[in-house]
C-alpha cells in the first residue's frame, strides 16, 4: 500500500503520497472530486520515483461547508498556497491536473516551470464554455449581469463576476511542455479549442475515441493507467 500522509497546508487538507523523493506532482483534481482522487495517480508517480501532493479544492472533500466558494479567483490563490508549499520542500516540481483543476492551474501557474505537466480532460477555455452555458440554459448576458448569479440544473450557478475574471483573465502565457488525454465525446471543451491549445502552446494531445469528459469506464481507465504510465 503508498504510503501517505494528512497536513494541512495553511488551512487546506492535503495529502503526501509516496516514499520519500525529491521529485513531486502537485495534483489538482476537478469538480465533484477530491484530493482521494489521486491515490491511482499516486501509485503510477510511486513507480518513477515521485511523490504526490493532492488538495481538496474549495467546496469539495473535507471543506464541504465551508462557506468558501470554488470559484476561480478562490482556486488559483489555494494553487498558488499549494506550489509555495512544494516548492519549499522538492526541488523537482511538475502539475497534474484534471477537468477544472487544469483551468485553475493555468490561470494560477503561467510562470511557473514544470519538469513534466499532465492534463486530462482539461478545461482550457472557460469563456467559451460560459458561453456555451449561457446557450444551453437560454440565459443572456445582459440577464446574467442584471441577476450577477443565475442557478443552473448542473448543480453550479452561472456568475456575473465569474465570467468578467474569465474575460479579463484569458490564458496568453503556458511555458510548459504538455501532455493531454482527451476523450473524443468530450461535451464540455470542443475538439476544435483542445486543438488550438495544442498548437499555441506546443503540447502533445492523446485522443481516445468514444472517451467521455469524466474517464469511468474499464476501458477508459485502462487507457489512462497507460498513459500516464508512459508520460509520467
Amino acid at each position: 500500500m503508498i504510503p501517505k500522509r494528512s497536513l494541512l497546508v495553511g488551512t487546506i487538507p492535503a495529502i503526501v503520497w509516496g516514499a520519500p523523493s525529491d521529485s513531486a506532482y502537485i495534483f489538482v483534481h476537478g469538480r465533484l472530486s477530491q484530493k482521494e482522487a489521486a491515490q491511482g495517480f499516486a501509485e503510477i508517480a510511486q513507480r518513477k520515483g515521485c511523490q504526490v501532493v493532492s488538495f481538496d479544492l474549495p467546496e469539495h472533500g473535507e471543506r464541504k461547508g465551508e462557506g468558501y466558494r470554488c470559484t476561480v479567483q478562490n482556486g488559483v490563490q489555494d494553487l498558488r498556497i499549494i506550489s509555495a508549499f512544494v516548492l519549499d520542500k522538492w526541488s523537482h516540481i511538475s502539475l497534474s491536473a484534471n477537468s477544472l483543476g487544469a483551468y485553475f492551474s493555468l490561470v494560477a501557474y503561467p510562470e511557473l516551470k514544470f519538469a513534466n505537466c499532465l492534463f486530462l480532460s482539461p478545461i482550457l477555455d472557460m469563456e467559451n464554455l460560459i458561453r456555451r452555458m449561457l446557450g444551453w440554459f437560454n440565459v443572456t448576458e445582459a440577464e446574467l449581469q442584471e441577476k450577477q448569479e443565475i442557478p443552473t440544473p448542473m448543480g453550479d450557478a452561472l456568475s456575473w463576476p465569474y465570467y468578467e475574471f474569465v474575460r479579463a483573465n484569458p490564458i496568453v502565457r503556458w511555458d510548459n511542455l504538455t501532455c493531454i488525454l482527451y476523450g473524443s465525446e468530450d461535451d464540455l471543451t470542443p475538439r476544435n479549442v483542445v486543438d488550438a491549445f495544442v498548437a499555441k502552446f506546443h503540447c502533445r494531445l492523446e485522443v481516445l475515441q468514444g472517451g467521455e469528459h469524466y474517464f469511468h469506464t474499464s476501458e477508459q481507465v485502462r487507457a489512462l493507467e497507460n498513459w500516464l504510465d508512459r508520460n509520467i
